[in-house]
């Protein structure tokens, strides 16, 4: 197929944001559309091109999260908890995850894994949890972070303290409280009648 024959002109490579003319309009199957015009206004919704985002994560980003129930959100941050503080069994019974190991990189190590943590602290806060929960996370994750840059004793203090795991049980016990999500242990009290 010659250019001739396809519905419009193509731009030539290199012609983004920067060409000049009108293009016609269309999708491109990846979330963006394209929008005919001068290169004022031409060009796609977002600003873009496909080849920019072949994938179309960056038109998904924050919408992706705004669907989420509480559940799959909590499915999340269990699996992060998870990857953070428990997820490597070691001789004897005692867990650790990948927050110790990379804690074990000298600042930079516990400066990512802090940036790690504090997005279920953002998560909390986009869940509504109440300022004192919030405070609580985020004091969790400061601890976790300033004694876990102290070399070689911060990185036992990390393999035990486990902020992660607590910050996502204490946001699941708000939110079983608060009813937006179902309790995951219904406590009651048998009685033996005879």
């Amino acid at each position: 197929m010659t250019s001739s024959q396809t519905a419009g002109r193509i731009p030539p490579f290199g012609a983004g944001s920067f060409g000049a003319g009108s293009f016609g309009t269309g999708s491109f199957g990846n979330g963006a559309e394209f929008q005919g015009g001068s290169s004022a206004g031409g060009g796609f919704k977002d600003g873009r091109f496909p080849q920019d985002d072949p994938f179309g994560l960056r038109a998904k980003g924050p919408k992706a999260l705004e669907g989420s129930t509480p559940e799959q959100v909590m499915a999340r941050l269990d699996l992060l908890a998870h990857l953070l503080d428990t997820a490597i069994l070691l001789p004897g019974n005692r867990r650790i995850g990948l927050d110790a190991i990379v804690g074990l990189i000298p600042v930079i190590g516990d400066a990512i894994t802090t940036a790690i943590s504090s997005y279920i602290v953002w998560e909390a806060r986009r869940l509504g949890a109440p300022r004192w929960l919030i405070a609580r996370m985020a004091a969790n994750v400061a601890i976790d972070g300033v004694v876990g840059a102290v070399p070689l004793i911060g990185d036992l203090f990390d393999a035990a303290f486990k902020a992660n795991r607590r910050n996502v049980q204490l946001l699941r016990r708000h939110l079983e409280r608060s009813g937006a999500l179902k309790p995951s242990v219904i406590d009651v009290t048998a009685t033996r009648i005879d």
